[in-house]
């Protein structure tokens, strides 16, 4: 694996983007990086037509790719300069298998900024411990976004800005345990926003706040927690664009292995918090 830690080196040579829209700006110079293979796979049911939503942004246009051939380790921050970072070698698959590598690793405390994952995307981003994503874009989810790994109940993992678009499934994984924080983020043609993990051979109490997101075609749910290991959700300013999707799932949630059991969705006041109020259709 690739150890990083606040480096910066010269842009490489620029690659076509497929992500159309303006590039909203790096809030740094580009750091050093790996790379990896940078061509979108083709949607075989929707158009990839990106959201205009004015709040939250256009979708970036990479200005150059990386492929990534091993796993970026990031070890206090790391600043893309909006390069495409795309999986090669090893970390080419974009699959749903589970158990991929990571196109960035980054360790209890680290941030991640100013990234645009392309595809294959391999398993995104894992967090180790506490993390903080700001500004970073996912054209095309492979396994997961990202996967939160710290064991302390006390672990927060940053989700501030960025967006990410065809997920099958997941679009961020809680395996470990703490908190995650979703707001000013946008996300498309997905199966799932968060799940919390519901049959780790671990459990452990997890919770999200979601705040200002901007949620379009999605295909299962927003949200998904345990209720039998005492998770929650707090959501508020949720846009649901292109039909009613379940905001909050409860689930048992188990250590075996099995598939969990769904025990409801909808607002509960104990598991799944929010209002009428907090979600808007169009």
């Amino acid at each position: 694996m690739n150890a990083v830690s606040d480096v910066a080196p010269t842009p490489t040579t620029s690659r076509s983007s497929a992500s159309p829209s303006a590039s909203p700006s790096p809030s740094g110079s580009p750091s050093a990086s790996p790379s990896k293979r940078a061509t979108p796979k083709a949607s075989a049911t929707r158009p990839r037509t990106p959201s205009q939503g004015a709040a939250l942004g256009a979708w970036p246009n990479a200005p150059a790719g990386e492929p990534v051939s091993a796993t970026i380790e990031v070890s206090v921050s790391y600043d893309g300069g909006m390069k495409r970072y795309s999986g090669s070698g090893a970390l080419g698959g974009g699959g749903q298998g589970e158990d991929q590598d990571a196109l960035f690793e980054l360790a209890d405390g680290a941030v991640l900024k100013n990234v645009i994952l392309g595809a294959p995307a391999a398993d995104g981003i894992h967090c180790l411990g506490s993390c903080t994503l700001q500004n970073v874009w996912w054209e095309d989810v492979g396994e997961d976004a990202a996967t939160f790994k710290g064991t302390s109940a006390s672990a927060r993992y940053a989700i501030d800005g960025g967006g990410a678009r065809y997920a099958d499934d997941k679009v961020f994984q809680h395996n470990g345990a703490g908190t995650v924080t979703i707001k000013n983020f946008q996300v498309e043609d997905f199966g799932k926003l968060y799940r919390s993990c519901g049959n780790c051979d671990t459990q452990y109490e997890r919770h999200v706040i979601v705040s200002n997101v901007r949620a379009t075609d999605g295909g299962q749910s927003l949200v998904g927690v345990n209720a039998n290991y005492g998770d929650t959700a707090e959501l508020s300013g949720i846009t649901v664009v292109g039909g009613e999707i379940d905001i909050c799932e409860r689930f048992q949630g188990n250590e075996s292995g099995d598939e969990p059991t769904k025990l409801g969705s909808g607002a509960d006041g104990t598991h799944c918090r929010y209002s009428s109020s907090s979600i808007k259709y169009q």
